[in-house]
């Protein structure tokens, strides 16, 4: 398995991105976000849209993408993770392979900074943050304003 890493040195194509955003569209379990939310983050870390750019990772074997993880930068180093975790994911018929523990070893090495993500608190995948060395310090509140 080779894990490769995009970011505004290591362009993306446009292809690429939509290969990376049709897979985390069919394997993130646990995420309502549609198909336009994905390319958006991806988009945002690869610095295709004004942003502060970010990383993506992508695990593959034998020409397939069987892991992939999106981290957007904040910009936010004195009061908020200078890392925000958007996406993880791994290929249905690859799980329990340690693919998703690599993806985030990578990130977390390759990228600056401490990390926040948004996970939903009964999600099988909080297991894997906490054996990563995530910790659970605050609750994430979202106000959904009705029009």
């Amino acid at each position: 398995m080779k894990i490769k890493i995009f970011d505004a040195f290591h362009r993306m194509s446009f292809l690429t991105i939509n290969r990376i955003t049709k897979f985390l569209e069919q394997h993130l379990e646990d995420c309502n976000d549609n198909k336009n939310a994905i390319r958006q983050s991806l988009l945002y870390a690869a610095k295709e849209i004004p942003s502060l750019g970010g990383y993506t990772f992508i695990a593959k074997e034998d020409g397939i993408i069987v892991g992939a993880i999106v981290v957007n930068k904040t910009g936010m180093k004195e009061y908020h993770p200078e890392n925000l975790l958007v996406y993880l994911a791994v290929h249905k018929e690859y799980r329990n392979k340690g693919i998703a523990t690599k993806l985030l070893k990578e990130a977390t090495k390759y990228c600056n900074g401490n990390f926040s993500l948004r996970v939903h608190k009964k999600s099988s995948a909080v297991s894997i943050f906490k054996k990563n060395g995530f910790t659970s310090e605050k609750i994430q509140m979202t106000l959904k304003k009705h029009n």
